[in-house]
């Protein structure tokens, strides 16, 4: 039984074909509790989209059949006055029984085919840190309509037949940078016996630069001392919106200076495009898999917390 549902899903990155014939080799039953392929939509869209778009919109409009959609403005910390730090591990089981997904189910993260990869690898980072065993990135959704496989559409209530029971879970906390540590990494940065630690930034060069300014109101743009500019647009295929090729990308690491060697801490803006530097270091096989880590609060706690005048906002290249 589990043997064949691995057949095609080796890799944490797939393509629209291999999770097509993982969908054709594992058709759910309503009586089966055989362990399942579940594609699991991660539509989201910045608050101030100039169409007005929205996850749950775009994702009753068009979907991969039997997928489930995972709200990242619902599942996360509400008590938290930053927008998207991880949820209570309570509150992540409780999500999961609520969108009808098991333990044991085999789960394709997907994002929109409007944006191409964007928001999937921060939701497939989340079951992983919370221990999934079984997480994997579709590159992507845009090639997935584009080569003609099925399409759904409907309400969102619709493709829930029941709850799920999902355990409460241990959250993996190797893999989450918290203010303080990272603090006192930007604090150490280039002084003598620090561990080199290397903090990659996904949002654009101007706010990394602090030449353009940030999206949220009254927030200070620039970066923390020693980050590498490393815009997630970078990453993609301009045409498709899905990651460049392993050895494209391994090339773009390497210009960028990033040492495999050394420890690497993703961050961005809100902790979610932070997910994509660390799924393409993954697709790439760049650097140790237990030295990424990722800053959930990333910049919009940063910048809120500390300031230019203690030298941990930098300016300029």
């Amino acid at each position: 039984m589990g043997g064949s549902r691995q057949l095609s899903l080796q890799s944490h990155t797939i393509t629209p074909k291999e999770l097509s014939h993982a969908l054709g080799k594992n058709v759910p039953t309503k009586i089966s509790t055989a362990p399942r392929v579940i594609p699991l939509c991660a539509a989201w869209f910045l608050p101030n989209d100039p169409e007005g778009r929205t996850g749950r919109k775009v994702f009753e409009e068009k979907r991969i059949p039997s997928a489930r959609f995972f709200d990242l403005d619902a599942v996360k910390d509400h008590e938290s006055p930053y927008p998207h730090m991880l949820p209570s591990a309570e509150d992540f089981a409780k999500a999961m029984q609520d969108i009808g997904i098991r333990k044991d189910d085999e789960v394709v993260v997907y994002d929109t085919q409007e944006l191409g990869i964007f928001s999937a690898p921060r939701v497939a980072w989340t079951l992983k840190v919370f221990g999934h065993p079984s997480v994997h990135i579709l590159n992507n959704f845009r090639l997935w309509v584009q080569k003609g496989y099925p399409t759904d559409s409907g309400p969102v209530e619709a493709v829930v037949e029941e709850p799920s029971h999902y355990p409460t879970p241990s959250l993996d906390r190797s893999k989450v940078v918290d203010f303080s540590e990272m603090r006192d990494i930007a604090r150490d940065h280039n002084k003598e016996g620090s561990e080199g630690i290397q903090v990659l930034d996904a949002r654009s060069k101007g706010r990394w630069a602090g030449t353009d300014p940030e999206p949220r109101p009254g927030l200070s743009s620039g970066h923390m001392p020693g980050s590498i500019s490393l815009p997630v647009s970078e990453l993609l295929d301009p045409d498709t919106g899905a990651f460049l090729p392993g050895k494209e990308l391994r090339r773009l690491f390497a210009s960028k200076g990033v040492d495999p060697e050394r420890p690497i801490i993703s961050s961005c803006g809100t902790g979610v495009t932070a997910a994509v530097i660390d799924a393409a270091l993954g697709k790439a096989g760049y650097g140790m898999p237990e030295a990424r880590r990722l800053y959930d609060g990333s910049w919009t706690e940063w910048a809120q917390r500390v300031s230019e005048a203690d030298g941990l906002i930098r300016k300029g290249a």
